[in-house]
């Protein structure tokens, strides 16, 4: 295998993986109404996360 096969693949991969975090940022965006109906799990919100975040810490502590 050449060098740029092996680039090819891994410039491949990065390529990919942009697109996936870019789709589910994203779907991630849409209202809980249509992120529901489209069977996309609802993410929390940022008071949630926010609380979830601080549990967390002060669970590790």
């Amino acid at each position: 295998m050449s060098m740029f096969e092996t680039l090819g693949r891994y410039g491949a991969a990065i390529r990919q993986a942009h697109d996936r975090n870019k789709a589910r940022r994203i779907l991630n965006s849409l209202p809980p109404e249509i992120q529901k109906d489209i069977g996309w799990p609802v993410s929390p919100r940022s008071s949630e996360k926010a609380s979830l975040t601080t549990a967390i810490w002060n669970a590790a502590r």
